[in-house]
Order: structure tokens, then sequence, then C-alpha cells
């Protein structure tokens, strides 16, 4: 699954890959007695860009996979809008 994970996150944020200093990803399954429905892989990322606070973003998801690659997909929003903003793209 890692491999799975890297090979994700390598490919969606590559775009990013030489401000990204460190990412941390976080999955659970948020699977509960008192939560219904089928939508419960969650991945919680954040990343780190030097000189900057750290931003984060999560997705739920039926997969992992599918959860890793939501996540990965609104981080290079994000990254997008926070280094624009700076005119680092």
């Amino acid at each position: 699954m890692t491999q799975s994970v890297k090979k994700i996150l390598d490919h969606v944020l590559a775009r990013f890959a030489g401000q990204i200093t460190r990412l941390e990803v976080h999955l659970s399954d948020e699977n509960s007695a008192s939560k219904s429905g089928m939508t419960d892989k969650r991945c919680l990322l954040e990343a780190r860009l030097a000189g900057r606070e750290p931003v984060s973003v999560s997705d739920l998801a039926l997969t992992v996979e599918q959860a890793v690659t939501g996540t990965a997909h609104k981080m290079v929003s994000l990254l997008g809008r926070e280094l624009g903003k700076l005119g680092k793209r």
C-alpha cells in the first residue's frame, strides 16, 4: 500500500515537488457505529513548503487509493492558489 500511495502522490504532486519540503499522509478508516454509508476511507495530507506554514487537506472515499487521489488533487488546487498569490508557480 505504501508504494501505491507514494506513486499516486509523486504523480499528482509532481508540479510542486521542488517546493514541498515535507509531506505527511495520514490514512484512517472512519467506520463507526454512529456513521452509516460506505465512504469511510479518509486521507489527510499535510504539505510543508520552505518558509511557510503547513497546509492540509482531506478527503473521504470508498477506497484508500481514491481518498489519496482526491486529497492529492485538492492539494494541487490549494498549492496552486497559495503559490500563485506569491507568483511562484
